[in-house]
């Protein structure tokens, strides 16, 4: 059956609107960069950060409170008078309790109506006892719980060997960042450099001396959690009589690791919590506050301040230049012209600029001959580029020059280089993980640390996906590992059709990246597995034509299965309406009926500026966990996809001829 897609002067006039905002968001030296917001969690965090300094800014606090005021009103709905992890989400326990946390702190008085609310919420959900680990740290750190309410994980776990079970190395790039810094302060225990005047003893349904059983995180099972627990009980008691001078070389391993990797005003794994554990562990280590390490450190933190021109003011978790920077410029290349074209090399010289090709990252430990080659996330992140990133860069980069016949000086080797790095980079069974080869010790998800069940980097769908389409674009479809990514996808899908989106929300974006890459790949659109995600699409459309998918989609205990919950239905978004019409036309299905009314979804909610609205979080940090609201999505995507339609109608084709 065909559908009555939007063509003609129509879809025309929408892609030049949406092309014309993008290209009017092009920064002066080529690249683009839109905001990247988080839950409550980060502004929160930071004024908890510059309060345990002594440091008060009441202009900026008074924005940040305007923000997490703003954000409570907003969800009500749905959160209770607390704070969710995501757009229309429920209450999330140890968002709302920093939240609530950082509002006192500001000035905002326990029995204010709209601090009533979310203590009642709070109380409602089991109170502050039930947050998680990190928030229990932090909450440490003020004296607010005692320091056993938090696992032990002591600096010298550092000095451990590669052959142990427990090893930084195996664990991801993100955790290590965080957790080697953080290890230092929890072993110091340091307390605030000036009385804070606050406490939140009222959010405790029991008072935090008295909790005996702190909890663990859902996805933790037996016979992994009693044992672990067992362990961090032994080292609770121990943790007094550790030998000073192991503890001396740990501490001292610690500072260094985090030294090495500070990366200037960009900071420690460009994340905000490792950034703000660099600046709490060289302070308990005695560095001065003008010691340039520590200058350094604050200056980071301070870039990923936002301040909007409404008066409200929030801290990212980190930057996304070279993620945007690309996927503008395959937004941009679908959408066509010579001013696009001309645009879009400005974006590849600035990304040329941006190569790691000296610094051999944390990736080495498990590949150590292995050249580097790659990018990184963000504007500079040397120790930790990212196979995702560095795909989609180059995916961009090739379609750039087959578009214009030209290409800047050293884009072939640049694009050489990465291809070669990306491969050595592919994990054991086919698969891809972002930052680090077979990071796939997954009884590590299970100490008492790990309540959020992120401490991995294990391959994936969405980033295997996008590794294989480059290597199908490049014309390496025939070699061993585009075989052996090809089987890995077929195997990881799931029995109803979809793959699981690791770093989008959440089966529409697997889905998407899962068909972009085995279209590529040369799989026939008639393939079994083709004609399962294509009726798994075609099942979750809405009813006004888009497809909308939330975070609570991600089974609560781990794994990638969908469960009977992730049934309900969710809003429609423009940036997943536009994975799903991607992935459908990748399948090729241009001129279905799914894809005919997601078209006129997206015509019918383009703004009179060429842009979408868009509020909902469509990207993952951490599923269950951290979701990402990335600005740039409902600018990008939906151009993509509406530019796409329009080219295969002009050639009255099915066929997608490009990786993505």
């Amino acid at each position: 059956m065909t559908g009555n897609a939007p063509r003609g002067a129509a879809l025309d006039a929408a892609v030049l609107r949406a092309r014309d905002a993008l290209l009017g968001r092009q920064r002066e030296d080529g690249h683009w960069v839109f905001e990247l917001e988080a839950d409550a969690t980060i502004p929160a965090e930071y004024i908890m950060l510059r309060r345990f300094f002594g440091q008060h800014d009441p202009q900026r606090e008074a924005a940040i409170g305007r923000y997490l005021r703003r954000l409570q009103a907003q969800e009500g709905q749905t959160a209770g008078g607390g704070w969710p992890l995501y757009h229309a989400g429920k209450l999330d326990i140890s968002c709302s309790v920093k939240a609530y946390f950082a509002l006192r702190l500001i000035g905002d008085a326990a029995d204010a109506p709209h601090m009533i609310r979310a203590r009642e919420a709070i109380l409602a959900a089991g109170g502050a006892a039930r947050s998680n680990v990190f928030t229990r740290c932090t909450l440490a750190l003020f004296g607010q719980v005692p320091w056993h309410a938090v696992p032990i994980m002591p600096p010298e776990l550092i000095l451990l060997p590669r052959w142990f079970p427990f090893h930084i190395g195996k664990i991801s790039y993100w955790a290590r960042t965080v957790l080697v810094p953080l290890t230092v302060v929890m072993a110091r225990r340091p307390q605030p450099v000036a009385p804070i005047g606050v406490d939140i003893t009222e959010l405790f349904a029991t008072p935090p001396d008295e909790v005996r059983e702190w909890p663990g995180g859902a996805h933790q099972q037996e016979p992994w959690s009693s044992l672990f627990k067992a362990v961090d009980k032994a080292l609770q008691r121990a943790q007094k009589i550790f030998p000073r001078t192991h503890r001396i070389r740990a501490e001292a391993a610690c500072e260094k690791f985090v030294t090495e990797r500070l990366n200037g005003e960009d900071g420690l794994g460009a994340i905000y919590p490792a950034m703000a554990n660099a600046i709490f562990m060289y302070h308990v280590m005695g560095v001065a506050e003008s010691d340039p390490r520590m200058t350094t450190a604050w200056a980071a933190i301070e870039k990923l301040v936002c301040e909007r021109a409404d008066g409200e003011t929030y801290v990212q978790p980190c930057l996304s230049p070279i993620w945007d920077t690309a996927l503008v410029a395959h937004a941009l290349l679908e959408a066509g012209g010579p001013e696009a074209e001309q645009a879009v090399g400005r974006g590849v010289e600035w990304l040329l600029t941006r190569e790691i090709t000296e610094v051999r990252g944390d990736w080495a430990w498990q590949r150590p001959h292995l050249k580097p080659g790659g990018w990184a996330f963000q504007y500079e992140n040397a120790h930790y580029p990212d196979v995702d990133d560095t795909a989609v860069v180059v995916l961009a980069m090739d379609r750039h020059r087959r578009a214009t016949g030209a290409a800047p000086p050293g884009t072939a080797e640049a694009i050489q280089r990465a291809a070669d790095w990306t491969i050595g980079m592919q994990s054991r069974g086919g698969g891809w993980g972002a930052f680090d080869a077979d990071n796939t010790h997954h009884y590590l998800n299970h100490i008492p640390f790990a309540d959020h069940g992120a401490l991995l980097d294990p391959p994936t769908a969405d980033v295997t996906g996008r590794c294989l389409a480059m290597l199908a674009q490049l014309g390496d479809t025939a070699q061993k590992p585009a075989r052996e990514a090809v089987d890995y996808l077929l195997a990881e899908q799931e029995a109803d059709g979809a793959w699981y989106g690791r770093w989008g929300v959440n089966y529409v974006y697997g889905t998407w990246s899962a068909l972009t890459a085995l279209n590529a790949a040369g799989l026939p659109h008639e393939h079994a597995a083709m004609r399962r995600a294509v009726a798994w699409l075609e099942e979750r459309q809405n009813a006004d034509g888009g497809w909308g998918e939330d975070g609570d989609t991600y089974p609560e205990r781990g794994g990638t299965a969908p469960y009977a919950g992730s049934r309900r239905p969710a809003a429609s978004t423009s940036s997943q309406t536009a994975w799903a019409l991607l992935a459908l036309m990748a399948a090729g299905e241009a001129d279905s009926p799914a894809v005919a009314r997601g078209a006129v979804f997206l015509l019918r909610t383009q703004t009179e500026a060429g842009e979408w609205d868009e509020d909902d979080y469509s990207g993952t940090g951490f599923p269950r966990v951290f979701y990402l609201r990335y600005h740039g999505y409902r600018r990008i995507f939906p151009l993509w996809a509406l530019a796409r339609l329009r080219n295969l109608q002009a050639k009255n084709s099915r066929q997608v001829i490009f990786g993505l």
